[in-house]
């Protein structure tokens, strides 16, 4: 990739754990734009989800801003933020490594109790042992989500955002020094 696409409204999916957060704020900060992080917006006190409406507002609030880079996979408002995106990043990487992506984080953010968005904390026997587990979601997601993606990039339906897809965390790096490259000539006259 030698030329960047339009990344005024940006929008990272992929799969739980495949790093949509970190590339997202990265991006943010390249570009010196919002940041958008959909789990701050949708996750209350005590992991309470936000009702759709009250979610789908507070999305419609932040996503009318003229520049933005979002993180997320809320279906209940991926239709919102894709159809203002100008870029679509999909982090589609390899089960395996997504799970150990996954397994590194939240055994950091239990082990040190890091308090996440809206003072959340992942607890140990949850994050590892329950059906809520993300392990079990990223399981139970990865596959379906990979279909579900492939299917909208190949039909064309949110024709309005470049779709970008990485298969490998170094394609991102590249792509990210390649956005540091082209924010660092602007700067310099």
């Amino acid at each position: 990739m030698n030329a960047l696409p339009d990344l005024t409204r940006t929008v990272v999916v992929g799969t739980t754990g495949s790093g949509k957060t970190t590339l997202g704020r990265r991006l943010a900060t390249l570009l010196d734009t919002p940041f958008i992080e959909l789990d701050k917006l949708h996750w209350g006190p005590h992991w309470t989800p936000a009702e759709d409406g009250d979610f789908r507002v507070a999305v419609d609030a932040h996503i009318a801003a003229e520049t933005w880079v979002a993180d997320g996979n809320y279906g209940a408002v991926r239709d919102r933020i894709w159809q203002r995106a100008t870029t679509i990043i999909w982090l589609d990487y390899p089960l395996p490594l997504v799970l150990w992506r996954l397994f590194r984080r939240t055994l950091w953010r239990t082990l040190t109790r890091q308090r996440l968005f809206n003072d959340n904390r992942e607890p140990f026997f949850r994050a590892f042992f329950s059906r809520d587990s993300l392990f079990v979601w990223a399981l139970r997601t990865h596959h379906s989500r990979r279909q579900r993606y492939n299917q909208h990039f190949a039909d064309g339906d949110f024709a309005n955002a470049a779709p970008i897809v990485f298969h490998k965390p170094a394609h991102a790096e590249a792509f990210l020094e390649l956005v540091r490259q082209v924010a660092n000539s602007k700067d310099t006259p």
